[in-house]
C-alpha cells in the first residue's frame, strides 16, 4: 500500500524538492501552501494551509483523510526564516518567528496525531535547522526556535511511542533555496550600534547559501528516514563543515568555539 504523505510549505523550495522526489517514488503526496491556487507547476496536489490557523489546518487535513482515509507521513517543513540583532528585532517579529517556526509545527502535530493514534501507525518528520544546535550572530530568534523544535521533538517522542507512531527530526544545513529572499531581514538602521556587524554578517549568510547543496540531498535523505524501520531520533544533513560543528560544540570549550563561530561571521 503506497504511503500517504502531508507536508507543509511544499509550494518551493526543500518542501517542494520533498514532495517531487516522493511523487516520483509512487508516495502519494500532499503538499501545503499558504495560496495554492496561484501556484501553477505542482505535480502533486496543494491544499490551503497556514501553520497560523488552526481551523486552515484541520480543513486541510480533513480533506486529505477524506480522500486517502489515512495520512502515513507528516512533515512539517514549513518555516520562516529571520535576521536581525536581537537588540534592533522588534518584540511582534520575535513573536511571529516562534508562531511560525514552533507553535505552526505544534497545531499541525495536534490536528494530525489523533488521526495516527487511531490508525496505531505514523510517522512525524520535523524539519528543524543546523542553526537550532548552536546559537548563530544574528539569527538568535530562528536558531532559538528550531532549537526548541529538537526538543520538543523529544518530548512528543517519548508520548507517543505506545501508540506505534515515530517522531524525528531533520535539522539540514544550507541549501540552494529561495529561503534568502523570503527571510524576515530587521532593516539595517543607520542609527543601530550593530549596523556594521550585521551588514557583514547578511553578506557572509546569503553567500552561504547561494553556494548550499542540492534540495535533491534532503529530499533523498528524507526518503530513507521513511523507508527505514527503525527510524533515528535526530538526523542532520548538509555540508560536512556544517555537521561537523555540532560535534566540535559538544567537544570544544564554549568559549574556543564562540570564537570559531565570530570569526565565521567576520565579527
Amino acid at each position: 500500500m503506497d504511503k500517504v504523505v502531508f507536508i507543509t510549505g511544499a509550494s518551493s523550495g526543500i518542501g517542494k524538492s520533498i514532495g517531487e522526489y516522493l511523487k516520483n517514488k509512487g508516495y502519494i503526496v500532499y503538499g501545503t501552501s499558504r495560496t495554492p491556487e496561484r501556484i501553477k507547476d505542482s505535480v502533486f496536489p496543494l491544499v490551503a494551509l497556514d501553520v497560523l490557523n488552526s481551523s486552515t489546518i484541520s480543513v486541510a487535513i480533513e480533506e486529505v483523510i477524506a480522500k486517502e482515509g489515512r495520512v502515513d507521513v507528516l512533515i512539517n517543513n514549513a518555516g520562516k526564516g529571520i535576521m536581525g540583532a536581537m537588540e534592533d528585532i522588534t518584540i511582534e517579529e520575535v513573536e511571529n518567528g516562534f508562531d511560525t517556526n514552533f507553535l505552526g509545527p505544534i497545531r499541525v502535530m495536534k490536528a494530525i496525531l489523533p488521526y495516527m493514534r487511531k490508525e496505531q501507525k505514523g510517522l512525524i518528520i520535523n524539519v528543524t535547522s543546523l542553526a537550532g544546535y548552536s546559537g548563530l550572530p544574528f539569527r538568535s530568534v530562528y536558531s532559538s526556535s528550531k532549537g526548541a523544535l529538537e526538543l520538543l521533538t523529544e518530548s512528543v517522542s517519548m508520548e507517543v511511542k505506545n501508540f506505534g507512531i515515530d517522531v524525528v527530526s531533520v535539522a539540514p544545513g544550507s541549501f540552494a533555496t529561495n529561503i534568502a529572499s523570503g527571510r524576515y531581514y530587521t532593516p539595517v538602521s543607520e542609527n543601530s550600534a550593530y549596523k556594521e556587524a550585521y551588514s557583514k554578517n547578511l553578506k557572509v549568510s546569503d553567500e552561504y547559501v547561494n553556494q548550499g547543496l542540492n534540495p535533491l540531498v534532503m529530499a533523498k535523505a528524507i526518503h530513507k528516514i521513511i523507508e527505514a524501520k527503525k527510524p533515528k531520533l535526530h538526523y542532520k544533513v548538509g555540508a560536512f563543515m556544517e555537521r561537523i560543528s555540532v560535534v566540535l560544540k559538544r567537544i570544544l570549550p564554549d568559549r574556543v568555539y564562540e570564537k570559531l563561530i565570530m570569526n565565521h561571521y567576520k565579527l
